[in-house]
C-alpha cells in the first residue's frame, strides 16, 4: 500500500497560480504512474494530469497550456503547477499512484478560484 500526502491547496483569484505537491510513502518502490483527478461540485471526477515511471505525461485538454505535472524521483513526490487559473478549475484535487494494477489516493485537497 502507498500513502499519499497532499499539500498547495487554497484560494486563489482568477489567473493566478497554485502548485499542489503530492508525496508518497510506503510501496514506493512499486509506483508507476502518479498523477491527479478533480472533482467538481456535483460532477464526477475527471482525470487532469499524470506522469509515468519515464516521465511519459499525459494532459487533460481542458487545462493543456496552463497546468503542467512533473516528478521528482528521489523524493517520491509529484506536482501540478497551476497557472492562469479560471473560476471552473475550482474543485478538490485528488493525487493518485497507480501500481501493480493497483490505485492509491490522497485525501484531497481544495481549490477555489474566485472570479
Amino acid at each position: 500500500q502507498v500513502q499519499l500526502v497532499e499539500s498547495g491547496g487554497g484560494l486563489v483569484q482568477a489567473g493566478g497560480s497554485l502548485r499542489l505537491s503530492c508525496a508518497a510513502s510506503g510501496s514506493i518502490f512499486r509506483i508507476n504512474i502518479m498523477g491527479w483527478y478533480r472533482q467538481l461540485p456535483g460532477k464526477q471526477r475527471e482525470m487532469v494530469a499524470s506522469i509515468s515511471g519515464g516521465d511519459s505525461i499525459t494532459i487533460a485538454d481542458s487545462v493543456k497550456g496552463r497546468f503542467t505535472i512533473s516528478r521528482d524521483h528521489a523524493k517520491n513526490t509529484v506536482y501540478l503547477q497551476m497557472n492562469s487559473l479560471k473560476p471552473e478549475d475550482t474543485a478538490v484535487y485528488y493525487c493518485y499512484v497507480n501500481y501493480a494494477g493497483f490505485v492509491d489516493w490522497g485525501q484531497g485537497t481544495q481549490v477555489t478560484v474566485s472570479s
